[in-house]
């Protein structure tokens, strides 16, 4: 399928105007070279009228979503933005222009590389594995997965979509699982920030990651449990690369709402979201710290993301999203000093209003939040946690967790999954003869077959790992308690998985004291967070910390709270 969705009915559209990312040029500027923004219609426009305008503006539409109202759009006209802002159709364009380079990963999640270890950290288990690396996933063990595969490892009719970096369809545990018919990419590599094109059109093929996130991410949701490596949560079920992310780590708007509308329309059961959209951190209406450029990105960003979830979730999908790392209460957020991290403009500082700005996709609608824990089940110091957007609790791994054992600052205390030997040979962790190089050893882990395959494996740390456990006992539900669809379809309303994922979920209390510091840890108050709530939902843990085996072995209620 092409990555075009260019519908010929007219369509109504609820929403605004926008492009990616970067700022807007001054109005009457002189006409310049080819730029692209991303355009969404205002509310209640139809399809035909916003096209008019667009073309109006001096915007040739390349490819169209009309169900949520995004164009993607090239002009040649410097004032497009302005002129777009004016349209009464149209809120406004913003271009898509890259200034810089964005790390592969955030430095959460490569802490244990950045900073020394105190020891290696095995995290083995006694309890007996069903592939060689299993004994290191504490992860899997922690939410009951061994037990929950004797009564379901997943069903192969049951889809999941990593949308990610990509997927690395060629690792020996990911090839097993991966759905090539359903899978899809719709970010193009930008070479500003993403390097050179390894293909001609710059799309890189389905089944290959440039990032290196996506295919961790979907080790832990899916690896087959073949004797080999490791096993994910769900390990029977299908994987679908939903490649939204640029090698370099960005999310852009258009290529996210593409692939939550091939989710929707493809019928696919479970999208993983382990990232937020750029450039923003927080997306507000009208922060009265932001140009009106950039409050008009903003809004549409906040417009396109809600329509696509709600798209997404009307057609059958079970959404689960990240919290973040960024150690705050989403339902009281510290001054934004990060954003936006893309374009012609620096990040500066931003009171961020609860009530009008919005983390996006996890405070999207029908987003399932997760929070990230370690393995002595305490809320990892950097994960973002709160009363307000909190579904559930998994193990996302923490480095520092362990204070006063031998486990502190080990890698033990991270999550261990599938990885790519291209990135792994480019990040300088294995060598140009598929080595692990010394200053990896510990981190990085290669299992290779009798025939000369081989299979890497890396461990990180994040909110990006907690998620992907909670979207893998998600994916059990579906194929415990699913029914078929149609001819050929399989799946579970996405409101009664998630009813059924917070039912079934082990209760954890608030700590004592509620207000947790780190300073043990080595970290400032910053990280200070105080826990809201009761033993049955809270802000650290929501309903409390995902349990595969209560997932599949109780029966699901049709109705009824969690």
């Amino acid at each position: 399928m092409s990555r075009r969705f260019t519908a010929g009915a007219v369509a109504t559209v609820t929403g605004l105007a926008l492009t990616v990312a970067g700022l807007g040029v001054p109005a009457g500027a002189a006409p310049s070279s080819t730029q692209t923004f991303t355009v969404v219609a205002e509310d209640g426009v139809t399809a035909d009228v916003a096209l008019a305008e667009i073309a109006a503006a001096g915007g040739t539409v390349v490819s169209r979503i009309d169900d949520v109202g995004v164009f993607q759009v090239t002009s040649e006209q410097a004032d497009f933005a302005a002129r777009t802002a004016a349209a009464g159709a149209l809120v406004g364009a913003v271009e898509q222009k890259a200034i810089g380079h964005k790390p592969r990963l955030d430095p959460v999640e490569q802490e244990a590389l950045l900073a020394a270890a105190t020891g290696k950290g095995s995290g083995a288990r006694k309890s007996k594995r069903m592939d060689p690396l299993d004994d290191k996933l504490w992860g899997l063990d922690m939410i009951r997965a061994d037990r929950a595969r004797k009564v379901e490892p997943g069903d192969r009719r049951v889809t999941v979509g990593v949308l990610d970096t990509g997927l690395d369809a060629s690792h020996p545990d990911i090839a097993p699982n991966f759905n090539w018919a359903l899978s899809r990419n719709f970010a193009p590599d930008m070479p500003e920030v993403d390097g050179e094109c390894e293909v001609a059109s710059c799309l890189d093929p389905v089944g290959t990651d440039d990032g290196g996130h996506g295919t961790h991410v979907a080790g832990t949701i899916g690896a087959a449990a073949n004797g080999f490596g490791l096993s994910g949560v769900a390990p029977k079920v299908s994987l679908v690369e939903l490649k939204g992310g640029q090698d370099s780590g960005y999310f852009f708007l258009e290529p996210v709402v593409q692939s939550l509308m091939h989710a929707g329309r493809a019928g696919l059961d479970v999208v993983n979201m382990s990232f937020y959209v750029d450039p923003w951190l927080y997306n507000c209406t009208a922060n009265p710290a932001d140009s009106p450029e950039h409050q008009a990105e903003q809004r549409a960003i906040i417009k396109a993301m809600k329509r696509a979830l709600n798209f997404a979730h009307k057609r059958g999908v079970t959404l689960v999203g990240s919290l973040g790392n960024n150690h705050e209460d989403l339902g009281d957020p510290r001054i934004d000093t990060s954003s936006p991290d893309f374009g012609d403009t620096p990040p500066y500082p931003r009171e961020i209003d609860n009530d009008s700005c919005w983390d996006l996709p996890v405070e999207g609608p029908h987003v399932i939040g997760v929070s990230a824990i370690g393995p002595s089940g305490k809320k990892a110091a950097y994960s973002n946690y709160g009363t307000e957007q909190i579904g559930i609790a998994a193990p996302g791994g923490w480095f520092r967790d362990g204070f006063g054992t031998d486990t502190f600052r080990t890698y033990g205390n991270l999550i261990l999954s599938t990885y790519p030997e291209k990135v792994l040979k480019e990040d300088g962790l294995v060598d140009a003869d598929g080595n692990i190089d010394l200053s990896a050893e510990g981190l990085v882990f290669k299992e290779c077959k009798s025939n000369g395959e081989c299979g890497y494996y890396r461990y990180l740390q994040g909110t990006s790992m907690a998620s992907p456990h909670a979207s893998g006992v998600a994916a059990l539900i579906v194929s415990k308690h699913g029914k078929k669809q149609g001819r050929a379809g399989y799946g579970l309303d996405p409101d009664l998985v998630e009813r059924h994922l917070y039912r079934t979920a082990t209760e954890q209390a608030c700590p004592n004291p509620r207000l947790q510091q780190y300073r043990d840890e080595g970290r400032d108050e910053t990280y200070d967070a105080y826990c809201a709530g009761g033993r049955n939902f809270n802000g650290f843990y929501g309903y409390g910390v995902i349990d595969a085996y209560a997932a599949v072995a109780t029966p699901l209620k049709s109705h009824g709270r969690p």
